[in-house]
């Protein structure tokens, strides 16, 4: 999932400054798993900054609505008439979602509520881990599922660098080594023998490389 965190109410008082009514959108996806964007912190928002902007004297009209998601324009039709009343919409998606209400609503200003941080996994309750990033070059049948990419603070593809300690890496202790638990998986596995091979230098070409990257199916292309 996409995981984020909400910009310090400061900096949303700060960049709606200007206007007396303002939408607080959410979204019911990834942000809204990671309790950063969903119904709940689009309501808790909303009601943070009527109260902030009441007691600085500056009283705002606000309200808050949630899609199931705003990465997609069809989803994003049902916020149209709270979208129109507004002077401006504070998004609590992801930068994707963003985007996609700028340009949606191409008359409307949308502005970030959200920190998008990275891709990753829950680790437990209110912890998360990043473990993807979207390099466009997947290498995870090579390395037992475990992103050298993502994972490895040095991104190594030949590892281990031999500066980890007790399975930790030498960056921080609180940081697993990435190649300490892709080779304990090799083991496990009886692949041991793949470290032998050298992989040569990544191709970083199809990760964010010449401006913004487009993925065509051909298969389910209208």
């Amino acid at each position: 999932m996409i995981v984020g965190e909400r910009k310090p109410l400061a900096e949303i008082l700060k960049a709606i400054e200007p206007y007396k009514k303002v939408l607080i959108l959410g979204c019911g996806e990834c942000v809204t798993v990671c309790m950063a964007g969903g119904d709940k912190e689009a309501r808790e928002t909303a009601l943070a900054l009527s109260i902030a902007r009441r007691k600085a004297g500056n009283p705002l009209e606000v309200k808050s609505h949630t899609v199931e998601r705003q990465c997609e324009f069809e989803y994003l039709e049902s916020a149209r008439q709270m979208v129109e009343e507004a002077d401006v919409v504070v998004s609590l998606a992801c930068g994707v979602g963003v985007q996609t209400m700028n340009m949606h609503y191409e008359d409307k200003q949308t502005l970030p509520g959200l920190n998008t941080t990275f891709m990753g996994m829950p680790v437990e309750s209110g912890v998360w881990m990043e473990n993807c990033l979207g390099c466009g070059s997947c290498v995870l049948e090579e390395t037992m599922g475990i992103c050298p990419i993502a994972r490895c603070s040095k991104s190594m593809l030949n590892g281990p660098c031999g500066g980890s300690q007790d399975g930790k890496c030498e960056v921080s202790k609180d940081i697993d080594c990435a190649w300490h638990l892709i080779v304990e998986r090799m083991m496990k596995f009886n692949k041991l023998e793949q470290l032998q091979e050298v992989k040569p230098p990544k191709d970083w070409t199809p990760s964010h490389h010449g401006g913004p990257r487009k993925m065509i199916r051909e298969d389910v292309k209208l």
